[in-house]
């Protein structure tokens, strides 16, 4: 981005068919945040997909955890001796084939926090808010904001109505100069107000 070295949207930079980012959602890292996906998504090796909406802001050490992360929890011992190779290799069956909780989703408009986590299979609503350093393990109802570890509802944006409305309004996807047009009403304006801007 302009005059911004530490912050890139995600969707050019994404190779992996197991990654999906919508339009203009980005990354921030003053270290190297070209290398976001292998970096912050952790033990991705599918067949599960990380699929990250648009316009979400993700703030530096985000980090999504992914079903590869898995170990066997059934035996005696959860260490998982056949990745080690050796004579152990011969047990591969033991690692592969663990139960996962599916793709990870991300709706449009989330901002994550500094050094939040996102635990495999999770889904985070439309509008949602994740509080720095927060540990995310269960699903995130749209416009919500939680915080914690493991993360917490702490509230809602908005009331149950105005949030039907929202993801009805689905913003994120109206064309870019109507959203450009509008983009005060967007970030400052209320519900009512974005309903009067929708096209």
């Amino acid at each position: 981005m302009p005059d911004q070295p530490r912050v890139v949207l995600l969707k050019p930079l994404v190779t992996s068919p197991l990654i999906e980012v919508g339009d203009f959602s980005y990354y921030d890292d003053p270290d190297d945040p070209t290398a976001f996906e292998t970096r912050n998504v952790l033990y991705h090796y599918g067949p599960e997909r990380l699929v990250i909406g648009k316009f979400c802001a993700l703030g530096e050490g985000v980090r999504f955890i992914m079903n590869g992360a898995n170990h066997r929890m059934d035996g005696p011992s959860t260490f998982p001796f056949p990745i080690m190779g050796g004579s152990w290799a011969a047990h591969l069956d033991l690692v592969t084939g663990l139960p996962g909780r599916g793709d990870t989703v991300v709706g449009n408009d989330v901002w994550f926090g500094y050094r939040t986590t996102v635990m495999p299979g999770v889904r985070v609503g439309d509008g949602a808010i994740v509080a720095s350093g927060s540990v995310v393990v269960d699903d995130v109802p749209a416009y919500g904001i939680v915080g914690g570890n493991p993360a917490r509802l702490i509230r809602r944006r908005f009331s149950d109505e105005d949030v039907a409305r929202l993801l009805a309004l689905a913003w994120w996807d109206w064309p870019t100069p109507h959203i450009t047009a509008h983009l005060r009403t967007i970030m400052s304006g209320t519900v009512d107000d974005l309903v009067a801007a929708a096209p």
